[in-house]
């Protein structure tokens, strides 16, 4: 589209990479953060939990307004380093808001909790594939109505995902990080080994910065196979810790009800 200019602003150089203070953006993260903190407030969460909250408030924002959006312009691996962001470290730390205050140590939810887990697992997965497809992709940069349908969206799905984490049994949260370490990992693998680069957005927009078209997609794809797998094990393992933690007290009174049987 002639004349067209992404969001962010046009594709930067070195050198020339700037904040984008958008009055009506700043004051809808500021709205929605307040309300969010607001909402965990009366739900009487953890002050930890606030805190968090607002951490993970002040990461979003800056994914947008930071220079880090107007390099996503220029760079594939710049719109997965924000993608990462967004969806890894914001999105679960605003979800602490939506923990139960009262919640046990070792949460136990509904049968239909269970439902609601793999279908925000499933529905993340779907999101991130279709958006970092190359039709649907590039379509983001030539229109502002689809990058923030884009943005919106995988967030929400994001933040559903860790929803459900948070309220899952620990052995079905583990469950849940291990299918969505896999999905990323495999799209990641797959944008890294591609033969041919598949955003067609990004044709002139790389050499500026020192990279080939298909060095940007491949770095792109490193970022979310690599860095991003790395976290998503790191959340697995707390997990599967916490797993294991839940077997430890039945091990012991059983146990205790065996020894009386090798007394004399």
């Amino acid at each position: 589209m002639a004349g067209f200019v992404p969001y962010c602003g046009a594709p930067p150089a070195p050198g020339a990479l700037h904040w984008k203070l958008d009055p009506f953006l700043i004051g809808c993260l500021l709205f929605f953060a307040g309300a969010s903190l607001a909402y965990a407030r009366r739900r009487a969460v953890a002050a930890r939990d606030l805190f968090a909250i607002l951490f993970g408030w002040l990461l979003l924002s800056l994914a947008f307004i930071s220079p880090l959006c107007h390099l996503s312009v220029a760079l594939f691996s710049a719109r997965v380093v924000q993608h990462m962001a967004i969806t890894l470290v914001a999105a679960p730390l605003i979800a602490r808001g939506f923990l139960p205050a009262d919640r046990p140590t070792h949460w136990h939810g509904p049968r239909g909790a269970d439902v609601f887990a793999w279908a925000s697992t499933l529905g993340f997965a779907a999101i991130f594939w279709l958006w970092h497809s190359p039709l649907f992709y590039d379509e983001t940069l030539r229109n502002n109505l689809v990058y923030w349908l884009m943005h919106i969206t995988t967030f929400a799905a994001a933040l559903a995902l860790w929803v459900a984490v948070f309220r899952s049994s620990a052995p079905l949260a583990f469950l849940l990080l291990f299918a969505t370490g896999l999905q990323m990992s495999l799209l990641g693998a797959l944008l890294t080994f591609a033969a041919v680069p598949l955003f067609s957005v990004h044709e002139f927009t790389t050499t500026a910065w020192g990279l080939s078209w298909l060095q940007d997609q491949q770095l792109g794809g490193l970022v979310m196979w690599v860095p991003a797998g790395l976290l998503l094990t790191v959340y697995s393992v707390v997990a599967f810790g916490a797993a294991l933690r839940l077997d430890a007290p039945l091990a012991a009174p059983a146990e205790e009800n065996a020894a009386p049987l090798g007394r004399t």
